[in-house]
């Protein structure tokens, strides 16, 4: 009985601390609770999986992405390239509306690709478009793309919404106050910290989107609301002022027991978790140290602790269901727990328990993991690594790491717990190939390997050379993997809400939602 009154006083407390949030919702507006918010409108601005889940809802892409996470057909109706693969003529869909009523074409494809290789400012993920030199508009339902030499991770890469199509019709105000596009719902507004309200397109048209519905979303509406706290959104589910949202991850057994809601995992997120180190200055400059940090983690026994099943190791830097992703491959070269090794380690470069390794870890909010970084703190105790939990949110963990790569001087080190999400390997050239996303790891033989993953169109010889980066990061310790999919994305869903699905890479998709009841 103690435990349900204060079950139930933390929920009528989480109540009152969300009342109001969603009171400008309508009788047709679904309501999804996340615990953050986006970084940006502008997909060229940001990389977080948070923006890029709202990226898919407003903007098309020239491909999607099949229910195995494969590119097919979207905006985009057929493609041809040459046979040296650096030419690619795409024909678009005819009568696709941009949401200001102007015709989404060819000119908005080349619009794209301009900004994505601007000058002055430049995609955060322009080296994943390729060596793109030219857009050339052919009419306005044919565009054809010219590369310095070929690029086999372009064709997946127009699947996802980092290659959001944005109309050429967006002014002043793009990224934060306006945002133009094809997709199924409308920019009404964004509250920073707060909420995006969306009302539906009734012009959408859906060609390839994982999605029963053909046409514009069933609902008026859809409210995006932050809430950071998860005791908050379980309140506002139970009360029925949010429809969907993440639950606490504690409270997800005893909420399928109640079947009180339905409980979503995501799966083929393609998303990896994984440590990675100040590499330009000690102690991780020295590969023994990025090494006793990797035999003292046991990441199994963490991730289970504190996911259960929601949750795996993972051995490869990629996650599974992403090319090259072999298990028992990677388990031959990633460093295994073992603390006797670890402490060996320590103690070649002058460390012991009593003279510990001091670095500070860097974790990002959400999703339980500053328990997980608490579960890792103790297991790099055990060894003699004093690491100090540093938690903040995503955009600034990725600006604090790129800081801490440059900066060169100094005795204590970090390492961080980052993760990205990705349907390829060529994100470890965006990660690693000189000079780096956040300018860490690199070196010219890496670079040599990497160079080659983009340009081998033969499956088997790619995966060998992607296989053989997977060696090099795991045996130097430099991306030493953590866990894999169902990671944090699990989602609690209201009785009331028939159709609502996540797609392969963590794409919320509520087209075909319909509230009931």
């Amino acid at each position: 009985m103690k435990l349900r009154r204060n079950s139930l006083r933390r929920l009528a407390g989480a109540a009152g601390i969300v009342a109001g949030l969603t009171s400008s919702a309508a009788a047709g507006d679904i309501v999804w609770a996340r615990y953050g918010d986006i970084d940006s409108l502008d997909p060229h601005r940001a990389t977080s999986t948070l923006s890029l889940q709202v990226w898919s809802l407003l903007y098309d892409t020239l491909l999607a992405t099949d229910a195995d996470g494969l590119p097919v057909p979207h905006f985009a109706k057929s493609w041809t390239s040459n046979e040296e693969g650096t030419e690619y003529t795409f024909s678009l869909q005819d009568g696709v509306m941009c949401h200001d009523g102007t015709p989404l074409d060819a000119n908005d494809v080349k619009y794209t690709i301009d900004a994505a290789f601007s000058e002055e400012t430049p995609s955060v993920t322009k080296g994943s478009w390729g060596p793109i030199t030219s857009a050339e508009v052919i009419d306005p339902l044919t565009i054809k793309l010219t590369l310095e030499k070929p690029f086999v991770a372009m064709i997946p890469f127009l699947a996802d919404s980092f290659s959001s199509i944005i109309c050429d019709s967006n002014g002043d105000g793009f990224g934060t106050t306006t945002a133009i596009g094809s997709g199924p719902w409308k920019l009404v507004s964004w509250t920073k910290g707060d909420k995006i309200v969306l009302e539906k397109n009734p012009d959408y048209k859906n060609f390839g989107k994982l999605a029963e519905n053909p046409g514009a979303p069933h609902e008026d509406g859809l409210i995006i609301t932050v809430v950071p706290e998860p005791q908050a959104r379980l309140a506002a589910l139970k009360t029925g002022e949010v429809h969907i949202a993440e639950p606490p991850f504690d409270d997800v057994p005893s909420i399928k027991d109640s079947g009180e809601l339905d409980i979503i995992v995501a799966e083929n997120t393609g998303q990896n978790v994984f440590w990675e180190f100040a590499v330009h200055r000690p102690p991780f400059n020295d590969k023994r140290a990025r090494l006793a940090v990797a035999h003292a983690t046991d990441a199994a026994a963490a991730i289970s602790l504190i996911y259960g099943d929601l949750s795996v190791q993972e051995n490869c830097p990629v996650s599974r269901g992403v090319f090259g992703n072999d298990q028992d491959f990677c388990a031959q070269y990633r460093p295994g727990y073992d603390p006797e090794k670890s402490k060996a380690l320590l103690a070649e470069l002058g460390y012991s328990m009593d003279k510990p390794l001091e670095t500070a870890l860097l974790v990002w909010t959400g999703g339980n993991r500053q328990k997980l970084g608490e579960v890792f703190q103790a297991q790099l105790a055990e060894v003699g690594i004093k690491a100090s939990i540093e938690i903040m949110d995503i955009g600034s963990l990725n600006a604090r790491v790129r800081q801490e790569n440059e900066t060169t001087t100094g005795t204590t080190g970090s390492m961080d717990m980052m993760t990205w999400s990705w349907y390829d390997p060529d994100i470890l050239y965006a990660l690693w190939h000189t000079p780096g996303a956040y300018r860490g790891y690199t070196s010219p033989e890496l670079d040599a390997m990497l160079d080659e993953t983009r340009v081998l169109t033969d499956p088997d010889a790619r995966k060998a050379k992607v296989q053989e980066v997977f060696k090099y990061l795991l045996e130097n310790a430099i991306h030493v993997p953590l866990y894999t999919p169902g990671w944090e994305w699990v989602f609690a869903v209201r009785p009331e809400v028939d159709g609502f699905f996540v797609a392969p890479f963590v794409y919320p998709n509520f087209s075909d939602v319909k509230l009931g009841g």
